[in-house]
């Protein structure tokens, strides 16, 4: 048995996110009937398209014909889950949304996934990713040269979309266990985007600058060879650092190369110029520095690390011949997932509805009642200790006397650790360990990112957490698995990004492009919060719990999972280049007088609508396919120069173009539209002040997350922590007098030498 197996999922979704948030359910043996048009999914011929919709049983209904919509009305209130991904007012207009289909189906959990927002004027468009990242912000968040919006090769926001959307059709599953009521839940683009690149913004600081296409630090960035090959250097913390520069003989000149990042970013360049790569990985690697060279994500599918963590599977499609394709990218050891089959035709099922269940007292969030032990650190750890928050869970953040060596007052620390409370543990003292079983035995979930094998040393594996707690969920992050050689290693976002591909596929013909969002682990935080919500939801059928593993290297394949799927004769996949702006002169980003615009042209009625609108003659299916930087984008370039962008944005939009303005970065606070669709909220920092982040990775009409505590100092709340545990006052004293745990004043929230070496990033 695996985690939802029972549970009937109605799937209305096309394109990326919603069925592969419909996925990532099946894989733990959900029953999905994926309902598409007579033209098929917008997809359908997409690589990606076999795995999006794996374990999915087809059926086709036509819902312009009444006697068909009838039948997706029946079906979808015999499901537990309906899910939609229509454009605002579409499903009113078909009695599909979630007040008309939940009358008498009070069991369902109706879920609404819109490619960008909930309402307002860009909630219309056609789905396109350019466009999403462009009104959000996230385009201008990609570092770059030039002053320019990038165009992102993958889809992030939706990926972000898919993995939020399935925690959440999870965490509803888990209060309707209580209540016994389904309820609407809606998961946008823009709540993906939310996730995967919101960052904090306290208002007395300075705004953080925009990144480099090869990593703005000379200890964390790409370097190009004498053979003219790349790797990226992950010297994150001081330690790692120390060490590279020691094994290059320089350590001599330590404190001028520290003290003098320009200078040490010239000798390093020079020194790294003067040998091919293999000299330098085989060096540094030796010498224990992280690094990696940049790959094609074809190699690294092909390749050992992905066949050591069982990550890659293979089945015979009947047109495409033998095809692979990345495994479910979470495991849990006693409800496994798996992959059983490719989407095939089927009969439209004769599901009944279930009978009327008990009400029982419900819940006012999500996960409420859920304990979080979250030893998780840096982002991947940290961020999915944050979700499970915003989605209800208590969630306590431990910490050692080092701090989280990401601890700062910056946003991207703040971003991750929202929604949390403080406690300070010392479990190298004495009574320490003690103490944590004793947390251990009233909690639910345990959840940690520190390399492979870290967790048995300190004696808080899951064997260990198990013996205190039968009903624990310990899950554990680490960066490349925990199997085969690379399994202790230690591991950093853009290692996978290189290894896996990305920044190849993102730089193009030119050269590899570090992500500035840090793709891998916000993927990472995203899959832990839902495999953490999956064991949750078995351990009421089974009243046990059990160990929940994911790594970086699993979700090097998850966010780019349609760009993976492989068979011989495959198209290739698209690339970018520096600065890349778009695909195509159709679909790419242009600058006007006041701002830059996203158009995304895909069609040839779409194209030649922009073209007879920017008065530039062309032929629109030639313009499809031309180069985006070639002599018919010039032209519109030049033409577009000289306009203003709103008055451009009407006129596209009046003739049906798909279009939207590019935000930038900052922008996003303060504008209009992502204030209509609720993405910020104002918050305060008790130390730092008034500060405005994301406000929620999905909304539940009866049952309403969102944060409820600002971002805890380190120790910040031990003592009401404990006091709420039941531990008596005089035992908290003794532990404190000890240094068993601590309390601000005690913490050395600064980096230190030696804790960075314990984690996955």
């Amino acid at each position: 048995m695996s985690a939802y197996r029972g549970v009937r999922i109605a799937d209305f979704t096309q394109g990326v996110a919603g069925p592969m948030a419909c996925m990532l359910l099946g894989d733990f043996e959900a029953d999905i009937v994926k309902v598409e048009p007579p033209a098929g999914d917008r997809l359908k011929d997409h690589p990606g398209y076999p795995a999006w919709n794996r374990n999915k049983t087809l059926v086709t209904l036509d819902l312009a014909d009444p006697a068909d919509l009838v039948q997706a009305r029946d079906l979808a209130r015999a499901a537990d889950i309906a899910v939609f991904d229509h454009p605002p007012g579409d499903l009113e207009a078909l009695g599909l949304d979630a007040a008309s289909l939940r009358q008498g189906a009070s069991h369902l959990i109706h879920v609404w996934m819109p490619p960008y927002g909930t309402r307002g004027r860009w909630s219309r468009m056609p789905p396109r990713h350019s466009l999403l990242a462009a009104a959000s912000g996230i385009a201008f968040r990609q570092g770059a040269y030039g002053d320019s919006p990038i165009h992102l090769i993958l889809p992030i926001g939706w990926y972000g979309q898919a993995v939020m959307a399935a925690g959440a059709m999870g965490a509803a599953l888990y209060e309707r266990g209580a209540s016994g009521q389904g309820q609407s839940v809606t998961v946008s683009g823009l709540h993906g985007v939310s996730e995967v690149g919101g960052v904090v913004m306290v208002l007395d600081q300075p705004r953080l600058p925009r990144g480099l296409p090869q990593g703005a630090s000379p200890t964390y960035r790409l370097y190009q060879c004498g053979d003219g090959e790349w790797f990226f250097l992950a010297t994150l913390f001081m330690p790692f650092f120390r060490k590279a520069i020691d094994a290059l003989g320089l350590g001599a000149h330590w404190e001028t190369l520290v003290l003098n990042p320009a200078l040490a970013l010239d000798v390093l360049e020079e020194v790294f110029r003067s040998q091919p790569r293999r000299h330098w990985l085989g060096l540094l690697a030796d010498a224990g520095v992280p690094c990696a060279p940049v790959g094609n994500r074809t190699d690294w599918f092909a390749g050992e690390a992905v066949r050591h963590a069982g990550l890659r599977l293979e089945f015979d499609d009947p047109v495409r011949g033998r095809l692979a394709m990345p495994g479910p990218p979470v495991r849990l050891s006693a409800t496994p997932a798996s992959a059983r089959s490719l989407p095939a035709a089927g009969p439209l099922p004769a599901w009944s509805p279930p009978p009327p269940a008990a009400a029982g007292s419900g819940s006012s969030r999500p996960l409420e009642g859920v304990r979080v032990l979250d030893m998780g650190s840096v982002i991947a750890g940290a961020l999915a200790g944050a979700v499970l928050a915003n989605l209800g869970a208590e969630v306590i953040k431990i910490e050692s006397p080092e701090g989280d060596p990401f601890r700062s007052d910056g946003g991207p620390f703040l971003a991750c650790n929202r929604g949390k409370r403080g406690l300070g543990i010392d479990l190298k003292q004495p009574g320490a360990k003690e103490m944590f079983f004793d947390l251990v035995r009233q909690s639910d979930v345990v959840l940690d990112n520190y390399r492979f094998g870290v967790r048995k040393r300190l004696g808080v594996d899951y064997e260990a957490l198990r013996q205190v707690n039968p009903r624990i969920i310990s899950c554990s992050v680490n960066a490349y698995g925990d199997a085969g050689p690379r399994a202790p290693l230690p591991g950093f976002d853009p290692l996978l990004q290189a290894e896996g591909g990305m920044m190849a596929a993102q730089g193009g013909a030119a050269e590899p492009v570090l992500h500035t969002i840090a793709v891998n682990d916000v993927a990472t935080a995203g899959v832990v919060a839902f495999g953490i919500i999956s064991a949750l939801n078995a351990r009421r059928r089974t009243g046990e719990g059990q160990e929940v593993i994911t790594s970086l290297l699993a979700q090097s394949l998850t966010f780019q999972l349609g760009e993976v799927v492989t068979w011989e004769g495959r198209p290739p996949a698209p690339s970018g280049g520096v600065d890349c702006v778009g695909l195509s002169p159709v679909h790419r980003y242009y600058q006007c007088e006041d701002g830059w615009l996203a158009v995304a042209a895909e069609t040839v009625a779409e194209a030649e609508a922009l073209l007879r609108v920017l008065e530039t003659p062309a032929d629109p299916a030639d313009a499809l396919s031309a180069s985006p930087e070639g002599p018919l984008a010039g032209r519109l370039a030049a033409t577009l120069a000289g306009r203003t962008r709103g008055g451009v944005l009407d006129a596209l939009e009046a003739a049906g173009v798909p279009c939207a303005p590019c935000v930038r970065g900052y922008e996003a606070y303060e504008d209009a539209w992502l204030a209509e669709n609720g993405v910020y909220e104002a918050w305060r920092h008790g130390r730092l002040g008034e500060a405005v982040g994301v406000r929620s990775y999905a909304d539940f009409d009866r049952t309403p997350g969102g944060f409820r505590h600002p971002v805890p100092d380190a120790g910040e709340h031990t003592r009401q922590v404990l006091a709420e545990f039941g531990l008596a006052p005089e035992r908290i004293e003794t532990l404190l007098a000890e240094g068993a745990v601590f309390e601000p004043a005690a913490a050395r929230s600064h980096l230190r030498d030696g804790g960075a070496a314990l984690f996955t990033q």
